[in-house]
């Protein structure tokens, strides 16, 4: 019952941070002239578009990955114009942005939430840290259920952030690298980003960094969380 519980967490956690992930992708396309995921219906919290869109991302990958390894993977995307973005390379680096500035906007709301649950006594920093437990909670399972969502909401949504910002396709930060481009040079860039076949291979590398970098970032986030209490 207990990694039941514990499950439904995860999946909750990973489908509200991907939902608004994509979602605010789509809101920026929209907003910046690629209406594609909006007439697609993706400019939405509901997760039910998204995971039309993407099942095996968003229901079959996270359900497996959990059982077998006690965590969540997986993915989901909106559909853009491509000729809108080589025609507005700026535009679609913004739209590339936004999913993972939606993670960031989640980690510090998590991090609000535990000062103020630590100024009012109801949270208070572990004696050890996990992924899904960066903050306790004082007596009482649904203070428990709450410490458990915020850590999760913490550690997950900053994964999504700094995972998504690693500059390989078919990851954002390739999408945002146009910002620092000129306009002719952007168009050159998405044309071989387009017609790049290296996206599995984008992945497996991005992973494979990913490993040597995040467990350090994610100290050094619970430590700015903490002050002062130099967690190691």
């Amino acid at each position: 019952m207990e990694t039941l519980v514990n499950g439904i967490q995860w999946y909750l956690v990973f489908l509200f941070s991907t939902t608004l992930h994509e979602a605010c992708h789509a809101f920026a396309a929209m907003k910046l002239g690629d209406s594609t995921a909006y007439e697609g219906g993706q400019v939405t919290l509901d997760p039910l578009p998204h995971i039309k869109r993407e099942p095996i991302g968003t229901v079959v990958v996270p359900i497996i990955s959990f059982i077998l390894g006690g965590w969540m993977m997986g993915w989901a995307s909106v559909p853009y114009d491509r000729e809108w973005a080589l025609n507005h390379p700026k535009r679609s680096a913004i739209m590339s942005l936004a999913g993972p500035a939606a993670n960031l906007l989640l980690v510090i709301i998590a991090m609000l939430v535990i000062r103020i649950g630590m100024a009012t006594g109801i949270f208070f920093p572990p004696e050890s840290l996990t992924f899904s437990h960066i903050v306790e909670s004082s007596n009482g399972r649904n203070l428990e259920i709450a410490a458990s969502f915020v850590s999760l909401f913490f550690s997950l949504n900053l994964l999504l952030f700094l995972f998504n910002l690693l500059p390989v396709p078919p990851l954002d930060g390739s999408g945002i690298i146009p910002l620092f481009l000129s306009h002719a040079t952007a168009q050159k860039y998405l044309m071989l980003l387009y017609n790049s076949p290296a996206g599995i291979f984008g992945l497996f590398l991005a992973w494979k960094i990913f490993g040597y970098v995040y467990s350090p970032l994610h100290l050094a986030a619970v430590n700015v969380l903490y002050p002062g209490l130099h967690y190691h």
